[in-house]
């Protein structure tokens, strides 16, 4: 059986999906770039906002009319999985995927590491965001057990592979329906005697504050990028509680700060929603207050959007004029501190991990997750020490 795929959304979520096509492969599928010369062809979709979920209809439609049959996978199955069926379309609804993730999913064999984002730790999450349709696609806190993990990590590495990642809605989350947690992973992960480096991925706030020392001890290892992905959404207290967000700001707010204590060149990554229907003129000042504090390496703006099965569904979205002046402002003040942070690399000399290969350079990272841009007779995973020379907006630029 010939299989196209391509997938779509979060790190997670392509994951997932990648390893649902891995298994189709390990049962004798062939891998193939064309889905007209495909017998199925597998989709993994991403629903957080409208605007992405018309594209995925939009897309889905285009590979029915190229392939024979086609296979949907990701959170499209919660909002339109009865209606989208059709006679060359089928749809893994979220109980069929949840049965092949408490079984088939841990002993996959990884035919094809190319096309795998990293290895999915568990499924749903702890959180009831009154925004949020993920947790509802997805439902319950699902952890996988370590040693399945640890197994496809293992794999990873035997085909090559030096940057690992894990990740899932709340990687932070892991672990508390089996009697483990995050850190205790991460050492599991990190024993193993092969030298690669892991990237853990977005943790909640919440539960990452419940095991802030332990996290922080783990971290400490040498194989771990000192990167954190911890999505705020806003920093006001009110807006939070009216997400339902299940924490204050200060709490986030000393997560972040006894990282930075910890790490103080690591990369933070946070994400804003922008535009929440109770959002104010003083809410915002909070969250612009929280940024110029914390000063996010990384801002993922995301225009509020009521998805359907949510509490906010039925809520109103706020004028484009002022959620656009919103993200505008956040956008000016992450590019002028971040212009004077990244020049201060320069002339400096990092030792950095080669992990992309880019249409005309390659990608590397340091210890801290910082990208750094550069040419040159390299191979992927390469261990190099460069000097910075200059800088772009999010990433330094090195010489050899």
């Amino acid at each position: 059986m010939k299989v196209y795929f391509e997938s779509y959304g979060c790190t997670l979520e392509k994951s997932e999906a990648a390893l649902y096509v891995n298994k189709m492969l390990q049962d004798g599928g062939e891998l193939v770039d064309d889905p007209e010369r495909a017998d199925v062809s597998v989709i993994g979709t991403c629903v957080v906002i409208k605007h992405t979920e018309d594209h995925m209809l939009k897309r889905i439609g285009e590979l029915s009319k190229k392939s024979r049959n086609v296979l949907v996978l990701g959170c499209l199955a919660t909002v339109n999985g009865n209606t989208l069926e059709s006679e060359n379309i089928r749809v893994i609804k979220p109980r069929e995927f949840r049965s092949f993730y408490t079984g088939t999913l841990d002993d996959v064999k990884i035919k094809e590491p190319s096309i795998l984002d990293g290895i999915p730790i568990n499924q749903g999450c702890t959180g009831h965001c009154n925004f949020c349709i993920s947790h509802i696609s997805r439902g319950k806190l699902l952890s996988r057990s370590p040693e399945k993990i640890v197994g496809q990590v293992r794999m990873q590495i035997e085909s090559g592979i030096r940057e690992i990642r894990i990740t899932s809605l709340d990687t932070a989350a892991y672990g508390k329906d089996i009697n483990t947690d995050l850190a205790d992973l991460i050492n599991s992960i990190t024993g193993l005697d092969v030298d690669f480096m892991l990237r853990v991925g977005m943790m909640e706030p919440r539960n990452t504050y419940d095991i802030l020392e332990k996290l922080i001890d783990a971290y400490k290892n040498d194989k771990v990028f000192k990167f954190l992905h911890l999505p705020v959404q806003s920093g006001d207290n009110r807006i939070l509680d009216s997400m339902n967000r299940e924490y204050k700001i200060e709490e986030a707010g000393h997560v972040i700060k006894r990282f930075k204590e910890e790490f103080p060149d690591m990369v933070f990554s946070t994400d804003i929603i922008a535009g929440y229907y109770t959002e104010d003129s003083e809410s915002m000042e909070n969250t612009y207050k929280f940024i110029e504090t914390y000063m996010p390496d990384i801002i993922n703006i995301t225009r509020f959007s009521p998805r359907p099965y949510t509490p906010d569904f039925s809520r109103k979205t706020m004028p484009s004029n002022i959620t656009k002046e919103f993200s505008k402002k956040i956008m000016e003040m992450h590019k002028e501190y971040m212009d004077e942070k990244l020049s201060r690399y320069h002339g400096r000399m990092l030792n950095v991990m080669v992990t992309e290969r880019t249409e005309n350079a390659y990608l590397a990272r340091d210890v801290n997750y910082r990208p750094v841009i550069i040419k040159g007779d390299v191979k992927l995973y390469d261990r190099l020490n460069v000097e910075i020379v200059d800088h772009g907006d999010t990433y330094l630029i090195g010489k050899i």
